[in-house]
């Protein structure tokens, strides 16, 4: 092999790793000043967080659930619930007080408080229609990877995770597209996932290894929003190189995780490219092995 132009290979693809790089800062700049992402947050913040055992009552009826409201607090965010809709069941919950003269000559009155759990219907945003005339919900920055190709992604980066002890996983997953479990040592990747965005999370999963996030948990905890810029644009940065455009993404998430601060992904530079190029350097050398390089 002439060491010239692998060099040379290796100078380009450094160049074309800093391009992407500095393309997040753009497109991540654009994104915050446009108020879309803002909007998007605004709007899912306003929707009531279920407990736990709701969350899995809803999931159970309806495993595509996103977005869900009761029939008049959708009429009231400026959607229809569709006459033919099956609505969801969960559990309310709700207090009253009642009174007890435990002795009628007293004067003192003991209140106690009963608790009720009745049951409620929810609606998903699935089953719903805009009325007309109103503001339209605002589209989610983060959209969800389609495309049929891993574009040579994955096999090389579960080998690798494999190769340092480490099993990958396809399971069902609700509300994640994947996640790195330290304690089993397994990267689980949500099986339901088109191949673009089955290559993009293990990327994003194989840069919290790699980049130690995962080492310390009360760390990853109070720098979460760092750590999933890092992760989040390495996977950008590695998917591009490859030619995988994750901006439909990627873009979206890390501006939410970085809170619209451009520093931050400024700040964390130097770490995700030299991930990148890890990374980079595993899936080119298996490439090469394998004779589709």
């Amino acid at each position: 092999m002439n060491t010239t132009s692998t060099k040379h290979s290796a100078e380009e693809r450094k160049a074309q790793a800093e391009a992407l790089h500095n393309s997040i800062l753009e497109q991540v700049g654009q994104l915050a000043q446009s108020g879309q992402w803002r909007r998007f947050l605004d709007f899912a913040r306003s929707f009531h967080q279920y407990s736990l055992n709701n969350l899995l009552l809803i999931l159970a009826q309806n495993p595509d659930a996103t977005m869900v409201a009761g029939y008049r607090q959708w009429q009231a965010k400026g959607r229809q619930v569709r006459k033919s809709e099956s609505a969801i069941k969960i559990f309310g919950h709700s207090t009253k007080k009642t009174s007890n003269l435990e002795d009628e000559s007293s004067p003192n009155e003991e209140q106690q408080i009963s608790h009720y759990f009745p049951v409620l219907s929810v609606f998903d945003i699935s089953q719903t229609d805009p009325i007309p005339g109103t503001t339209a919900i605002p589209e989610n920055p983060a959209q969800q990877l389609a495309g049929e190709d891993d574009h040579g992604l994955f096999e090389p980066l579960t080998a690798y995770l494999r190769s340092d002890g480490w099993d990958v996983n396809r399971e069902p997953l609700a509300h994640a597209n994947g996640y790195t479990d330290p304690d089993r040592h397994t990267v689980v990747v949500r099986d339901n996932l088109s191949p673009e965005h089955t290559a993009k999370t293990l990327i994003h999963e194989a840069a919290h290894i790699t980049l130690q996030h995962i080492d310390d948990v009360n760390d990853y905890r109070q720098h979460r929003g760092r750590m999933e810029v890092e992760a989040e644009s390495v996977a950008y940065i590695v998917a591009g190189l490859h030619g995988l455009d994750t901006s439909a993404y990627s873009i979206g998430y890390i501006t939410g995780w970085a809170n619209e601060e451009i520093d931050l992904i400024r700040e964390t530079a130097a770490r995700v490219l030299g991930c990148a190029q890890t990374l980079g350097q595993v899936i080119a050398q298996w490439d090469a092995a394998s004779g589709s390089g």
